[in-house]
């Protein structure tokens, strides 16, 4: 195996920032109007785009 230098994964890991870290997953409860019962929607979204996701869907 090859020896890879510190340098190397620097640079590696700045190309990889914010790839995955930016995001969050948003679970939402919506009640169904026909039967009462609840159930829990999953988002993954942005992270500064949670309270824009909040508000379009009162």
């Amino acid at each position: 195996m090859a020896k890879v230098s510190k340098n190397a994964r620097v640079g590696q890991r700045a190309a990889n920032a914010g790839s995955g870290r930016d995001f969050v997953k948003v679970i939402r409860s919506v009640k169904d109007p026909a039967t009462g019962k609840y159930t829990y929607k999953e988002v993954m979204i942005h992270k500064e785009k949670v309270k824009e996701y909040f508000a379009e869907n009162k």
